[in-house]
């Protein structure tokens, strides 16, 4: 026991002279492919403002000289599955960038971003939700980390027809993968410097299913004494995200609950245009816009081409610290930063009326 109490010891000495040199850094806690040599990812645009919003990155990542390149494949959210030269890509490169992929309503087609997950096992949604500055909001002081069970829950896809009328949908919750959430987000607050975690659920009224998602968190954050660790139920945590949002830190959540909690923070904090994110397990990561409402843009949006490629540029600075280009990420990130302190490009959902290659040339033109 004496050596695993010294290692995180270490650690935190680590990262508290780490911290001291340059306080803004972010950690993010994901597998670590690679050791600095060019690195293959798969790409796939998607639908909609898809392909607008991964060209973008693609134009900024040549302008940067990253080192990293390209597999681009084609993949609609009308298709029956991902199909498997896409999954062995991912498999090999271990990393993969893509745009919104549109999800059928009802009539049993499955989605795609589920059917992604699911394969990859990719068992946390990491959306980081922050003011931006220069971007005028109603709530200051916003940085709230949501981060959501992915693979079980209410998306288990276990739905049928009990008889003609009557739909049973099942909810599944497990001891494994609600310890594993709850492990990545107090290890993420570990080594991210965040000083609470807080457990959203419905345990009063789920008492066996968001019950055992609570005795999971609870277990786990005895081991992290440092870090603070408080609950809320789902409701009064909409509540309270819209009044005083500035009161979360890293959230973690089962899978339904995080998907509405990530989507009201990004849209406090300015909107799911801007906020990043991944989804991550132990092997492989995929990284897209943070937040899933209208990740696929509207008809209007994509052919007058006024997407806003801020979310996917920030997830693709996510991504490339995750490949260990710290340098690279830190580059880009301020290089979006200036461009939306500045103001002169924002695209319409930020009050602007650039279009999405205006934006970008902004970009481009602020990393020199």
């Amino acid at each position: 026991m004496a050596t695993r109490r010294s290692a995180p010891h270490l650690l935190k000495q680590l990262f508290a002279s780490r911290h001291h040199l340059n306080p803004t850094r972010h950690v993010t806690y994901m597998p670590r492919p690679g050791d600095g040599t060019p690195r293959s990812v798969t790409l796939i645009p998607g639908d909609g403002i898809g392909p607008l919003v991964t060209g973008a990155v693609e134009q900024v990542m040549e302008a940067m000289h990253a080192p990293i390149y390209f597999e681009k494949y084609e993949v609609h959210g009308d298709m029956k599955a991902v199909p498997s030269e896409v999954l062995e890509s991912i498999k090999k490169n271990k990393v993969c960038l893509k745009g919104g992929l549109a999800t059928p309503m009802g009539g049993g087609v499955s989605s795609l971003n589920v059917q992604l997950r699911k394969e990859l096992d990719l068992y946390a949604s990491l959306v980081n939700c922050f003011n931006l500055p220069g971007l005028p909001t109603r709530h200051d002081n916003v940085d709230i980390v949501v981060i959501r069970e992915n693979t079980e829950g209410e998306y288990s896809g276990l739905e049928h027809e009990v008889v003609p009328g009557v739909v049973e949908s099942l909810k599944v919750i497990t001891k494994f993968c609600s310890e594993r959430i709850a492990k990545y987000a107090f290890e993420y607050a570990y080594l991210n410097n965040r000083k609470k975690v807080t457990a959203v659920h419905k345990a009063n009224i789920m008492k066996l299913a968001d019950g055992l998602f609570l005795e999971s968190c609870r277990e786990v954050a005895t081991k992290y004494p440092g870090i603070k660790y408080n609950e809320i139920i789902v409701d009064n945590c909409c509540m309270q995200l819209v009044s005083k949002p500035e009161q979360f830190d890293v959230m973690v959540t089962p899978n339904l609950y995080g998907n509405l909690v990530a989507n009201t923070a990004a849209g406090i904090a300015g909107g799911t245009g801007v906020m990043p994110g991944g989804n991550v397990g132990a092997d492989y990561a995929v990284f897209e816009q943070g937040a899933s409402a209208g990740n696929v843009g509207n008809d209007k949006v994509v052919q007058q081409k006024k997407a806003n490629p801020v979310a996917l540029l920030l997830s693709s600075a996510m991504m490339l610290r995750h490949l260990q280009f710290p340098a690279f990420a830190d580059r880009l990130e301020t290089a979006v930063k200036r461009v939306i302190l500045e103001g002169r490009y924002r695209t319409k959902d930020l009050g602007g009326t650039s279009t999405t290659q205006e934006v970008v040339d902004a970009v481009i033109d602020a990393l020199h």
